[in-house]
């Protein structure tokens, strides 16, 4: 457990060297990374893995204001200085992308590279209007969905984690063609696949077994509430607007990963100063470190090398 920014945050924390940051996003833990740890450690870094607000084992505070995007940067950034350390390498997934984006620009300096998976750099003016039911007009989109009556959501998730957690995780993969259909969906999970038969290769019983414990102990409120800040995003940090990523970066993302429909890596690279490479691991959804684990290690090691001394 360790004191950053007014909460306590659990974090696996192993090895030594160099610090990198891994981030999650939504709906993981620190677990998410569990293949990476270990080729890093040997690699020569000192790995910091959390649960990030509202997840898992870490500090749950209650209201939506607890979880606006600078208080979600200042948690990270303030890892780095419990742990001892001037300056770190992020890597950086879902809604974890978003945080990490932003801890880049608001703490430059100390930031040194990122490897950003999954979701692409954006500050689309068109994030607010996304948050709501007008703007998709009879189309479901969860964002939306997420800021109806608080409560409806968390409702739904809490009603039977294990369920929703492997079709949400099935669903978002590269493992199957069915999507459901936004002009009848009326909940998150319409929109999923139904449970498999049986579990993909890359997810285990024990697997479902440990998320459904953390997200148990937290609850559905925290996680939800970092989508209910959506619309106050730009706002908060309006000096950003049009400033690049400065930090020397690798993005990868699957083929089939589903956040390609609203939220496109294409174009990106002028938002940044130095984007060495964007890269796309065919046939992978969006878990890129459970589903395609062994190219991902790949990738991370080749671009991490040259910040490990």
């Amino acid at each position: 457990m360790l004191d950053t920014n007014g909460i306590r945050l659990r974090c696996v924390v192993e090895g030594d060297g160099p610090l990198v940051i891994l981030l999650h996003g939504f709906p993981q833990c620190w677990y998410l990374w569990r293949h990476q740890i270990d080729p890093l450690v040997e690699q020569g870094w000192r790995v910091c893995v959390p649960d990030q607000r509202g997840y898992g084992m870490s500090d749950c505070p209650p209201h939506v204001t607890d979880y606006g995007i600078r208080s979600l940067c200042a948690d990270i950034d303030g890892l780095a200085t419990a742990l001892g350390h001037d300056d770190y390498v992020l890597g950086i997934h879902d809604w974890g992308a978003i945080v990490g984006w932003h801890v880049a620009l608001l703490y430059r300096e100390r930031v040194r590279a990122i490897l950003g998976l999954s979701v692409p750099f954006s500050r689309d003016p068109s994030f607010p209007a996304m948050c709501t039911q007008e703007y998709w007009g009879d189309r479901f989109f969860y964002w939306a969905y997420f800021m109806r009556e608080v409560g409806r959501a968390e409702r739904e998730m809490e009603a039977d984690w294990r369920t929703y957690l492997l079709r949400t995780h099935y669903g978002f993969s590269g493992d199957h063609d069915f999507r459901g259909d936004p002009r009848t969906a009326t909940t998150f999970l319409d929109l999923m696949p139904p449970s498999p038969d049986e579990l993909p290769s890359w997810l285990t019983e024990d697997d479902l077994d440990y998320y459904v414990e953390m997200f148990d102990r937290s609850g559905a409120r925290g996680p939800v509430n970092w989508y209910r800040n959506i619309p106050l995003l730009l706002a908060d940090t309006a000096e950003l607007d049009g400033v690049k990523i400065p930090q020397p970066t690798r993005f990868v993302i699957g083929s089939r990963d589903a956040t390609r429909h609203f939220n496109p890596p294409e174009g990106q690279a002028e938002r940044f100063e130095d984007l060495r490479d964007q890269i796309v691991i065919n046939g992978a959804g969006h878990w890129l470190q459970l589903e395609a684990t062994d190219q991902l290690n790949e990738l991370m090691l080749d671009f991490y090398a040259e910040f490990v001394t």
